[in-house]
């Protein structure tokens, strides 16, 4: 992951632990691989204790607001903890890939 990508998601995730409480929080895919090119998004995976419609609002808010200052569509995946712990998204290619290869931030 390039510095640039590393302090955008660090602003991201401050902004958005304002809001919710966060479990984990990763940047996975191209941006984390760095092998993006500057029309790539940069997908974000948020782990959170709690979610519900004005908390996944607000997380889409912020991500869209931090996007825009850094012309960068910013693309969350939000998951509660329960949800990856009891029900068969835990073990979803998707989830699996993220543990995989997404770096911490």
């Amino acid at each position: 992951m390039t510095r640039r990508d590393q302090q955008i998601a660090e602003e991201l995730k401050n902004k958005i632990s304002a809001t919710v409480t966060l479990v984990d929080f990763r940047v996975f895919g191209s941006r984390a691989r760095g092998d993006a090119d500057e029309d790539s998004d940069m997908d974000v995976f948020m782990e959170v204790e709690r979610i519900d419609e004005e908390i996944k609002r607000k997380i889409q808010e912020v991500a869209w607001e931090v996007g825009f200052e850094h012309l960068l569509h910013i693309s969350p995946l939000v998951f509660t903890r329960q949800e990856l712990e009891e029900t068969p998204l835990r073990s979803s290619f998707i989830v699996q890939n993220i543990v995989e290869e997404g770096v911490e931030v």
